[in-house]
């Protein structure tokens, strides 16, 4: 039997969802949703934000990048998992799946660095803002959002030209609902223990780091918060970051799930689950826990009856 490579001519079968009839048709219904939420409710706070001229602030100037990212992260893979949802025909070309596993990366790492960050901005607000000004200017911001961006990118094209040298011989079916690293993990004759390591070490330098750093932020923040006296103010403040963290949490947690677990011990059915949940869903709720419940959005979204 010959041994299935990387060759130009190799197609992948992406199993996805159930084969079952209602819930293909319900998990359809339900992606198409979501990604519709997702699309429209960042794409509204891009647009809030470019004709406001009083969010011309570097919180706002975060948020549209993570709004931008949410919409192409999520771009990258439901549209192709509506269109695998119902068609017969599952399969995906190797350029097509490395495309997609470059962008989801990218964009996926990039969300990771820009979340930290936005957490540092408020740090800076909270807690020095005396210093704010100077803290995050915007040569400071500008250089923050495209350090994150050129590295997420150089680090998902070191990943994707590592996964597709690896020899797959086993079986190019993909239990998973898209072109994601590990999977292609499990169905790989090569040694995969290499790939791992630098997965894990990558990984945890992107996802841990930005994680810790980010909860260190917010300790600074919350410790602040505990000595405002008003009790209104600090209800308003303590709902606000809990909101975050809690987002923050679900998706680096996801990930951690995904990409810092040995590949040999993990479940498809676990693995697709956790990919749904940092992949569709919190690129959907994102906008809403970070801006739609912000006053001076919903005021100038009004304001000018968007």
């Amino acid at each position: 039997m010959d041994v299935y490579n990387q060759s130009s001519s190799s197609r992948f079968i992406l199993l996805g969802l159930s084969t079952i009839p209602y819930l293909k048709v319900l998990g359809f219904l339900t992606f198409l949703v979501m990604y519709l939420v997702t699309f429209l409710a960042n794409l509204l706070l891009i647009i809030v934000v470019r004709i406001n001229p009083k969010l011309q602030t570097p919180m706002y100037f975060f948020l549209t990048n993570l709004s931008f990212i949410d919409i192409c992260f999520s771009s990258t893979v439901v549209p192709k998992i509506l269109k695998n949802t119902l068609s017969e025909d599952k399969s995906v070309s190797l350029l097509e799946c490395a495309v997609q596993m470059y962008f989801h990366l990218a964009f996926g790492s990039t969300e990771c660095f820009i979340l930290a960050i936005m957490a540092y901005d408020r740090f800076a607000a909270i807690c020095r803002p005396l210093h704010y000004n100077t803290i995050m200017s915007r040569t400071v911001c500008i250089s923050l959002a495209v350090a994150s961006w050129s590295a997420s990118f150089i680090n998902s094209m070191m990943h994707v030209i590592y996964t597709f040298q690896m020899s797959f011989c086993r079986s190019h079916n993909i239990n998973h609902l898209f072109c994601e690293v590990p999977p292609f993990l499990l169905i790989s004759c090569s040694d995969t223990w290499p790939h791992e390591i630098s997965m894990y070490i990558t990984a945890g330098f992107i996802v841990t780091l930005a994680f810790f750093l980010i909860l260190i932020s917010y300790v600074h923040i919350l410790s602040t918060i505990l000595k405002i006296r008003s009790s209104h103010g600090r209800y308003k403040a303590l709902s606000t970051c809990a909101s975050h963290i809690i987002v923050v949490t679900l998706y680096y947690g996801t990930i951690m799930i995904l990409y810092l677990r040995p590949h040999s011990s993990s479940s498809p059915d676990v693995n697709k689950s956790v990919s749904i949940l940092y992949s569709a869903v919190t690129p959907m709720i994102n906008p809403i826990i970070y801006s739609v419940r912000n006053k001076d959005v919903k005021n100038t979204i009004k304001k000018f009856q968007l």
